[in-house]
């Protein structure tokens, strides 16, 4: 059983969530997403089970490492962890989904110390070669509180018994375990090559819950490389036309000529 934690999710854009523990009671993190922890809060870094656990969680993504932090002291203790990139911390009570959630891999922030953090393969070939970022997912067991980032806006949907929602791979947040979830290819010459959504796409069929986020952290990194590349270009032609210009106006002031 996972411990009981309270919380407060600060902020809009950029979201915050703060911990309120009891002595004793923990919360554990991917490394590097705390904020700040009061001076009772102990930090304790370690693969959270064995080597095994670590190479796992790192096939999802995540850091070889997790830190737990407990609460040491008397009274009550805080500790916050802050979203890695512009968008909402979504809380998971596991309790709701019958123990069990999926989420996309980078997703998870923490979780009450006893959630555990497995890796969820899916189920056909076809989408491990050309799934993508859809390929491995996360899958949180537990019962208690989970919390997971999602970037940009965040939607949840309903889906109804045999309802289809078809997403691309990225803007998945996660789902519950009833929601079936595959891989199928966008069809169609034309919509391959020049439809710029990839060559393949999700298929979730209810019924279940659905978190989808606007903007993936893959098509946020996507237009900075993009963005960073037209720059460094635009700066390059700037450099070459103003040494273009300097080796004429050099040559017109360095005396090589007679006027």
């Amino acid at each position: 059983m996972a411990d009981f934690i309270d919380y407060i999710i600060h902020g809009d854009d950029m979201q915050l969530v703060e911990i309120e523990l009891d002595p004793g009671e923990g919360v554990r993190a991917e490394a590097g997403a705390m904020m700040y922890m009061e001076n009772d809060i102990e930090m304790q870094t370690n693969t959270g089970g064995g080597v095994f656990k670590g190479l796992k969680r790192m096939f999802t993504g995540e850091s070889f490492f997790i830190t737990n932090f407990v609460h040491r002291g008397s009274g009550k203790g805080h500790v916050a962890f802050g979203a890695p990139y512009p968008g909402k911390v979504v809380p998971i009570d596991l309790v709701a989904f019958n123990g069990t959630f999926i989420c996309q891999k980078d997703s998870f922030l923490c979780a009450a110390n006893g959630i555990e953090i497995e890796i969820e393969l899916t189920k056909k070939l076809g989408t491990g070669l050309f799934g993508g970022e859809g390929f491995i997912l996360q899958r949180l067991e537990g019962h208690g509180m989970a919390f997971i980032h999602a970037g940009g806006a965040l939607i949840k949907r309903h889906l109804q018994p045999g309802e289809i929602l078809k997403v691309d791979t990225g803007c998945i947040v996660g789902f519950e375990k009833t929601v079936d979830y595959d891989i199928n290819f966008v069809g169609g010459f034309t919509n391959a090559l020049f439809g710029g959504e990839g060559l393949f796409l999700a298929t979730l069929r209810g019924p279940g819950v659905v978190y989808l986020q606007s903007l993936p952290f893959s098509r946020l990194a996507d237009r900075i490389m993009a963005g960073a590349r037209k720059t460094g270009t635009t700066k390059g032609e700037q450099k070459g036309f103003s040494g273009i210009g300097g080796n004429i106006f050099g040559g017109f002031l360095g005396g090589d000529n007679n006027y």
